[in-house]
Parts: structure tokens; sequence; C-alpha cells
């Protein structure tokens, strides 16, 4: 996989910011694309510890600032020996995290942007952040600025004991410097807990704009942080092992004379993961690639294309903080901005054989699954409302597994592999193994997404060629879904359950979902009869209440139907 860290020198005149609370979350997202590119602050302060992946490893982003010949420490916590300029403020909005600094002298705004926007799937499965610098006098004098920022070759390692190379590049006008694996296993490992160890990390920047340098990182802070400069030739010292000097990509932006009016730079940091998933044996590219685009394609597009995406990103985290806010109050818009973050950085959006979206997603801190029901499950109403054709990229890989002769089971499969491998249901034991699966869950899930997507559509199109699929699974709810046997449901840590409510309940919604389906495709017969069912099952609940405010399941057989 490749990560590119391309930095430009774009201007564009300030934009209104989208209103937000000042919550500050558990975990600050910084790079949220998918499951490998993630970068987050764990801390109060973007200064009070190194950047790092969700798993927690440090995937260190580092930021300097010297006013005046002093320095200071933006972001992150290393040359600790640097004062950290003073945070007054973070600000999470659906696409963006903004932090701001003010002290000696000056203003600092430091605005991440991953420009989540689930409609334009070109650009949502295109892995580049933005970073931008906005800074301004507040005392009414001018100082003299400039801007540091590096990458750690850690982003390209699963282990910090993995060897790395690098070199300089050119596409266009930018200057490139690359780092990668020297190994680059490229999809050979799959699990929870790991990082991506495949690829190339670049830094890039107008030739003319910035000072770039490859090298070891506590000797180009410190450089930068007594003279302002980096050396004139790169590190040769390759390849060697991340832990041994962390390599990293650097460059510095010289700012001049600052003033009252706001000198501002921008960082673009992508991820070409090359190859992205590998489905049924296939390794498949990401979505954005589908056409031909390369790396430095994006690079080139990216940086034109800056002030446009900066605009719609600020339009659509002000709609939905809106929208959020009028439903559920400020702090209520402050949870749903994080996770339509988090939500979508789950996800890795791809190209079939014939260029056709496919999206997987990631039980993260979990066990690593892919493409799992009970996880798209949860995340539909986001795709429903923002993007129906994401969520067909999600629901296409398990309906056309679920329909294969790889799943010989009469209801769902939980899951297609373990990320980022979509080969064959791995979880509780795999394909093979009934005791460890989800059956009345994953059938009524799907179902249910489903009926909501062809309610949103109008037409039952994208179920169709899967229709005796789903009448197979509505059959298996009709006969066991009322009074689920000893089975999992989502919350498997609770372990197998009879006679679980909750699995009754999507049971009978999910049969009155099929039937909605049915009634779609004029098959009047068969919705009748599933309707009928599930209203038969739905008024055995209620008839079977207790005290008054809850029920119980009819623990006997509730008949044929």
């Amino acid at each position: 996989m490749v990560l590119f860290v391309a930095l430009t020198s774009l201007s564009c005149a300030p934009v209104a910011q989208a209103q937000t609370t000042a919550t500050r979350p558990p975990s600050v997202p910084l790079i949220t694309h998918d499951p490998y590119f993630s970068i987050w602050s764990n801390a109060d302060r973007l200064t009070d510890s190194s950047t790092a992946h969700w798993t927690g490893r440090a995937h260190g982003l580092s930021s300097l600032l010297r006013i005046d010949g002093k320095a200071f420490r933006l972001m992150g916590d290393s040359p600790a020996s640097l004062p950290a300029l003073r945070q007054t403020a973070v600000q999470v909005t659906p696409t963006r995290s903004i932090y701001t600094f003010a002290d000696a002298g000056v203003r600092v705004r430091l605005t991440f942007t991953s420009p989540l926007l689930p409609q334009d799937l070109d650009l949502l499965s295109r892995p580049l952040s933005y970073l931008s610098w906005e800074v301004a006098s507040t005392d009414g004098k001018t100082h003299e600025a400039a801007l540091y920022l590096d990458a750690s070759s850690a982003l390209t390692v699963n282990n910090p004991d993995q060897q790395v190379a690098w070199k300089r590049e050119k596409t266009g006008d930018l200057t490139t410097l690359r780092i990668g694996s020297l190994d680059q296993p490229i999809l050979q490992k799959r699990g929870d807990d790991l990082r991506i160890d495949w690829g190339y990390m670049y830094l890039a920047a107008p030739g003319n704009a910035a000072r770039f340098a490859l090298g070891n990182n506590a000797a180009l802070e410190a450089g930068f942080a007594a003279t302002g400069n980096l050396p004139a030739s790169d590190d040769t010292r390759q390849p060697r092992v991340v832990s041994d000097g962390e390599p990293v990509a650097a460059l510095t932006f010289a700012l001049g004379r600052v003033g009252s009016r706001p000198v501002s730079r921008t960082a673009m940091l992508a991820y070409d993961d090359l190859y992205s998933i590998q489905y049924m044996g296939r390794n498949l590219r990401p979505y954005w690639r589908r056409g031909g685009a390369d790396a430095h394609a994006m690079l080139r597009s990216g940086a034109r294309d800056y002030a446009a995406i900066q605009r719609r990103c600020v339009a659509f985290d002000a709609e939905l903080m809106v929208d959020l806010t009028r439903l559920g109050g400020a702090k209520f818009a402050q949870l749903g901005a994080l996770s339509h973050r988090q939500a979508l950085a789950a996800q890795k959006v791809v190209a079939d054989a014939n260029g056709q979206p496919l999206s997987f997603s990631k039980e993260n801190n979990s066990n690593g699954s892919i493409a799992t029901v009970d996880v798209i499950y949860p995340a539909a109403p986001q795709m429903i409302a923002m993007s129906p054709s994401l969520l067909k990229a999600s629901l296409q890989p398990i309906m056309a597994y679920g329909s294969s002769s790889y799943w010989n089971w009469p209801y769902a499969p939980h899951d297609i592999g373990t990320y980022p491998k979509a080969n064959g249901q791995t979880y509780g034991g795999g394909e093979r193994s009934e005791e460890n699966q989800m059956p009345v869950e994953e059938s009524g899930n799907l179902l249910i997404l489903l009926a909501a997507l062809a309610r949103v559509e109008g037409n039952t199109r994208f179920s169709d060629p899967f229709w005796p699929t789903m009448t197979r699974w509505a059959n298996y709810l009709a006969e066991k879904g009322f009074d689920p046997e000893s089975q999992l449901s989502t919350d498997d840590f609770a372990g197998h359950l009879a006679h679980n409510v909750n699995l009754s309940a999507k049971a009978i919604v999910a049969l009155g979902a099929y039937a909605q389906m049915a009634g779609m495709r004029g098959e009047t017969a068969s919705a009748q009869r599933y309707r009928a069912l599930a209203e038969r099952f739905a008024a055995q609940w209620v008839k079977e209440a207790e005290d008054g405010d809850h029920f119980r399941l009819a623990f006997d057989k509730p008949g044929t139907w």
C-alpha cells in the first residue's frame, strides 16, 4: 500500500466554519480514510503525545513552528525540549478536525480535512487528506515565521523492526520524497491488530514552495528548531529498520513576515493502496484507480482541486451539523460528527472486475472480520440517508457470497473473511462451523437492509438477482425466528442464548420486510402470506404481555404456516 504525504502551498480564501460545540472526543480523528490509513490524537492537546494509528501504535506526524527564531511544537511530543504553543481549542466536524493555538504574538489554526463526502464515491475512495496551517499576528506586530512537518516511516510498516528504504521523485511541479518497506508484502497478512507494511509514503510540494529532507527524525527536528533549515542532502544510510533513528520525510515552509492578515499553507496526506482487498482469491484495486489513475495523478489532482474540495467539505459540515442539532441538540450533533468519520473510515471502497464499487468494512478492535453483516447493519442508516450507492457497494460482496456455492447454509453468513482477505467466512471456526453462526441475526439484518434500500430506490432491482437466496432466508426465519434456538447474536460476548427476544423481534420485522419486497415485485400471494405470518407472530407477542410493560416469548412452537 502506498502512503503519500503531498504538501502544497496552495492558497484559497478563508471559509466560514461550521458551528460545533467545544466537546473533545476521547480520541480526535486526524487522518481518517480506511482501516490502515487512520491517524488519531489520543490526548487533550495535540502536543501531549505522538499521533497514533487506531491500534495505539505510534504513527507519528510532527509539526513545528518558528516565530522570530524561537521554535514551538504544534503537533507531537518531540522534541521534548521545545515548548508547546498553547492550544486554545479543538473542534471536530464531519469532515474536519480544527486545532487553534495562540501564543508568542501569533494565532495558528491547524485543520485536518478528510473529504468523506458519501455521495461522491470517487472522492470518498481517494485516500487523501489535507493539513492546512493559517498563521496570523495578534499583537499588532509582524513576526518572522516558518513551518515544519514530518511524517514517520512507521506509517509504512507493521512493526518498527521492519526495514524501510527511500528516494526522491518528481511529478509535474511537485517534488516528492518516498519511503516504503523494503520487503513489500502486498496483502500477505490478515488480522485485527495490524498496520500496513507495503507501499510507499510520499511527501510532496511544488519544488519552489518548500525545502525537503529524508533522514533521522530527531536530527531533522533539532536542525529546524535551531536554524529553521533542513540538511542540503538526504540521509543515505539505507535500508534500515524504523527503530534505528526513525527515518522521516520532512519539509519546511518559510512564511516570511506575518502580520494580522493570515498566511496559509496546505499539506496533502494520502494513502495509495495499490491493491486494497483480496476478494475470493483476486486482488482488487481501490475504486479511485479503476480508470488507470496512479498515485502521482492523485497528488496532482489533489493539489488542483483543493480549494473546491474545501468549500464542499465546509458546506457539507454546516448542513449536516444543522440537521443533527435540530434533531438532537448540540451534544448529539458532536457525536454524529465523530460517528460520521469513524464509520466511513472503517470501510475500504474498491473496484470489481467491471469497475463497479464494492465496499468492505472491518471489525476494528474485535476479531478483524471483513464485511460483517452486523457491522454493516448499524452503519446502514448513514449510507441510506447519504449514499444508497455506498450501501449497495457494502451489500454486494456479502450477498454474492451468501448466494454462491461457497455458502451452503439456509441462513445468511456473518462475514466473508478476515481483513483484508475476503475469501470466505472465518468467524467462529469458518463457514464449515454451524455452532458459531448467527442465523437469525444476520438473515434478519440483510432482509431488513434490502427492504430499506428498495424503499429508498422505489424498486427491488438490486435484490432481484438474489431473490431465491432471500426466500430461503425468509423461510428459515419463518420456521426458526419466532422462538430462536440457542445461537449467537451481535452481542456475541454474551455467548449462545436460546429464546432471544431481540432476535425474535428482528425475525418478525424481517418477515414483514420480505413481504414488502415481494409486493414490490408483484408477487401478491407471497406478500400476503409472509405479511400475515409477521402479523401473527407480532400479535402473539402482544397477547403474552406480562405485567403490562414487557413481553415474553411463547416457548411452544407457533405451528405450521
